[in-house]
């Protein structure tokens, strides 16, 4: 009786809290019509609670709480797996960053959504058929058991952290922006709602969450580039061409390649923005992303959890195939979403939101709709706010289960209770763990307020691909694979992937700082031409800093001074005065908007930094020069498993291989499906 009870009072107190929290300073919906967003955003959490609140009545077990009863159908299972992996960076940052970088941003797209091919052809199946619950299960079953999930549930709640840490402040900052909640109430709400899902519905809930969100979010794309694309005649040759001839995506190029753009026509300009270059400038960097990218879908653990979930090894197939299909549908949308909206709405106005382009897709709604005046325009607006609450939510409360489930499943009941717990119990142990995990995630939310954590999804990424892959992969596939093999990997893996990101130009670096924020205020003086030359050092100077490495120096032309943000924004000012045209004065008083928030940010910088010269690891400049360490940490992880493997024996990880083998394959014992 008391679980429905605080199932009651939740659904009331969340539904309440909503309208009023959304009651703070404005955003980017026009003040008159806030109540769009409050009807708009009280429907989605009522329609999720709802499903939490059925799914609550039909959690019985610990199958139901952490595989949904293997109930769920290999189409519903594409859904919810979509529905996890496409994350607010996903539908808002992709979208973002094609608007401001054209050809670039669209390579995060493709990267997404070819990893899922590695996870349909070496991973789904094999882990459906020798799997229970955890990624510490699939270890476990010819490792030795605890040294398996202890490491596993290491890795996981590591790997969910660094995840969730990057949803939680970007869900937070993201919230703020599009409908003007305080920061640390979005957090709260976001946290609450997941813990009602995870809590009372476990993965019932969650699995429904997410594919309610999948299907809100596919359907908010499709229709922005219904009413995008629609205005060129569905011509996706035309929607390109129209793209290269947009003055505001010229300009946009323009400002990006900097002195170059002197001696390029307007066509060169907008083509520029079809072309690789303009943002993923480092060859190498983006190989050691993309290999993160790729390779470390197959190791998240709340995706892998998935697997579990369907109620055959052929239905885990199943939902790969649906889910490459929906996510690479989306993906492909993005393309439009992102052109649409520099051509609309223009780079410059999106980066005045946020600088990062996490407002395009929103304010292409907008625009849509009719403006920032009109009510369909703010209608729209609304709804696409409130499709990425419900995604930052969804994705949070698939990390949290997972979370959870290596801290209950394979510590408690597997470690402590040595497998010895009632189905109650391990229900009891979950929904504990999920709250400690929920309570840790908004605190963290909360503390993170106001720092760059954009590089905290690429590391999850590449721990996973350098941790949890080559465990499982080699578990499954390679018979000399034993326990030592599986420790020492995950934990070289995971250790030289975080090590390189603290090395990296992800850390801040006080002099620069400083030195750009001067360069921003002040101006720089006229600077001569410069000479070609080569580099020198080799490959591993690409990798790493050495005084003996010099970069390769591309020839330029001399460039005269160029004026300070603050003499920029005065001759601005001075400029409006003057001015009559009442479009004219419009652009000039975004400019002049931008400009102060320009030398606001470079002031804030100088302040801060001051007095600093080194980094939190004590170093003034990056020594490891990648942003991501995919490069180095993925192929660090095989091989400390691999050698560890060969020079230890371990009987039991011999001895079960044939077992593993023919199970993997065939799928005989392999855990059925759970009927009340």
């Amino acid at each position: 009786m008391s679980k429905w009870w605080w199932m009651r009072i939740s659904l009331l107190g969340l539904m309440l809290i909503s309208p009023v929290t959304l009651a703070a300073d404005a955003g980017a919906v026009a003040p008159q019509y806030k109540w769009l967003t409050f009807i708009v955003f009280g429907a989605i959490i009522a329609l999720t609670m709802f499903v939490t609140y059925r799914a609550a009545k039909e959690t019985h077990s610990a199958t139901d709480f952490y595989a949904a009863g293997r109930s769920v159908s290999g189409m519903q299972n594409g859904w919810a797996i979509a529905g996890d992996y496409l994350s607010a960076a996903s539908f808002l940052g992709i979208a973002g960053l094609i608007s401001l970088y054209g050809y670039d941003g669209f390579m995060y797209s493709v990267g997404w959504l070819v990893a899922y091919i590695a996870v349909l052809l070496i991973i789904a199946e094999p882990c459906r058929n020798i799997g229970k619950y955890t990624l510490g299960d699939i270890l476990a079953f010819r490792n030795n058991p605890k040294a398996a999930k202890i490491i596993a549930a290491i890795s996981t709640v590591t790997v969910s952290t660094f995840y969730l840490t990057a949803q939680m402040v970007g869900g937070g900052v993201l919230v703020k922006t599009l409908i003007g909640i305080d920061y640390e109430i979005s957090v709260i709400v976001v946290g609450a709602l997941m813990l009602t899902y995870v809590v009372f519905g476990g993965m019932k809930a969650t699995t429904w969450v997410q594919i309610i969100k999948a299907i809100l979010l596919v359907t908010a794309s499709i229709l922005l580039v219904i009413f995008t694309w629609g205005q060129y005649g569905f011509s996706f040759p035309g929607f390109l061409q129209a793209a290269v001839d947009n003055q505001d995506i010229q300009n946009q190029v323009a400002k990006l390649v900097g002195d170059a753009a002197t001696n390029m026509t307007p066509a060169e300009l907008g083509q520029r923005f079809l072309e690789p270059g303009l943002y993923l400038k480092n060859p190498i960097d983006q190989i050691s992303l993309g290999l993160a990218l790729v390779l470390g879908t197959a190791g998240m653990p709340h995706i892998l959890m998935r697997f579990f979930t369907v109620p055959t090894a052929q239905d885990a197939r199943k939902s790969v195939i649906w889910a490459m299909a929906i996510i690479g549908g989306f993906y492909v949308l993005t393309l439009f979403l992102g052109l649409g909206a520099a051509m609309n709405v223009t780079a410059a106005k999106i980066a005045s939101f946020d600088p990062g382009g996490n407002m395009a897709a929103p304010l292409l709604a907008q625009y849509i709709g009719g403006g920032a005046d009109s009510m369909l325009g703010n209608l729209f607006l609304a709804f696409v706010a409130a499709v990425a609450f419900a995604t930052i939510v969804a994705v949070v409360a698939g990390l949290v289960l997972a979370s959870a489930s290596a801290m209950s499943h394979d510590l408690y009941v597997g470690v402590f209770r040595g497998e010895q717990a009632s189905s109650k119990e391990q229900i009891t142990a979950a929904r504990v763990a999920t709250v400690i995990v929920g309570a840790l995630a908004i605190y963290v939310g909360i503390a993170a307020k106001g720092q760059n954590v954009a590089h905290l999804v690429a590391l999850a990424f590449a721990v996973a691909a350098s941790s949890n892959l080559p465990a499982v992969f080699l578990t499954l596939y390679w018979k000399k694979t034993n326990t030592w093999g599986v420790v020492a990997g995950m934990i070289a893996g995971a250790g030289s992937a975080i090590l390189l990101v603290l090395l990296s130009p992800n850390m801040t670096y006080p002099l620069a700082k400083v030195t750009e924020a001067k360069k921003i205020l002040d101006g720089e003086p006229a600077k001569e031409a410069i000479v070609a030359a080569p580099a020198q050092g080799g490959f591993m100077c690409e990798l790493f800093a050495s005084t003996d490495c010099k970069k390769a120096v591309k020839a330029a032309p001399a460039t005269p001074a160029k004026l300070g943000a603050r003499e920029q924004l005065a001759a601005a000012e001075n400029a409006l005065i003057a001015l009559t045209d009442e479009t004219a004065k419009a652009a000039k008083a975004r400019e002049i908007t931008s400009l102060k928030a320009t030398v606001s940010k470079a002031e804030a910088d100088l302040k801060r930094f001051a007095g600093q010269t080194t980094s939190m690891m004590g170093l003034e400049k990056p020594w490891f020069q990648l942003r991501n360490p995919g490069l180095i940490s993925v192929p660090l992880g095989f091989l400390v498993t691999m050698l560890f493997s060969l020079i230890t024996r371990d009987r039991r990880a011999e001895e079960l291989w044939d077992e593993l083998y023919v199970r993997q394959n065939t799928g005989i014992n392999a855990e059925a499906a759970y009927f009340h």
